[in-house]
């Protein structure tokens, strides 16, 4: 049985407001090779960015793969590793019997990712000299900031600003 690659994956978003311009950034590593994602909304917020840098760079993977994804965003982190995300779609997207979860059009697409690669979701100090992350702050940056934006219909929606 041939065993899984083994991608590393950095993620990072960004937003001038919140809400406003937003952006993702994603670094993939597999062995020497090496690839950059990032693209720009005209209006979003930064945890819509974190949840979609982190979906965009394990739906880029043409396989099933093992992956290690670093991400600053304790919200994406503790939402799949303490089981937060998979308990709201359980629930019917509640977090309690009043609250209804926020970004449950992004936390599914990341828990169905889940079901297909082996990840390992790893927290790293925004801002603090990782090079890998602080090159995902750059992208997402420099997306939020172009001038040809998408638009984030799932977002700008009404039903899902409450």
């Amino acid at each position: 049985m041939e065993s899984k690659k083994h991608v590393v994956v950095y993620t990072d978003g960004a937003c001038t407001g919140n809400p406003g311009p937003g952006g993702y950034g994603v670094v993939l590593i597999y062995g020497k090779h090496r690839r950059e994602l990032n693209v720009g909304y005209r209006l979003t917020t930064n945890n819509r960015m974190e949840l979609l840098a982190a979906i965009k760079g394990l739906e880029a993977l043409k396989q099933s793969c093992k992956v290690t994804l670093y991400s600053d965003s304790q919200y994406v982190v503790e939402g799949i590793e303490k089981g937060w995300a998979k308990r709201w779609r359980k629930n019917g997207w509640m977090r309690n019997k009043r609250e209804r979860a926020i970004n449950p059009d992004l936390w599914d697409r990341l828990l169905d990712l889940c079901d297909t690669h082996e990840i390992e979701f790893r927290w790293v100090r925004g801002h603090s000299g990782d090079p890998e992350n602080e090159r995902c702050d750059q992208l997402a940056v420099q997306a939020s900031h172009e001038t040809e934006l998408l638009t984030d219909d799932e977002y700008e929606s009404p039903s899902v600003q409450s």
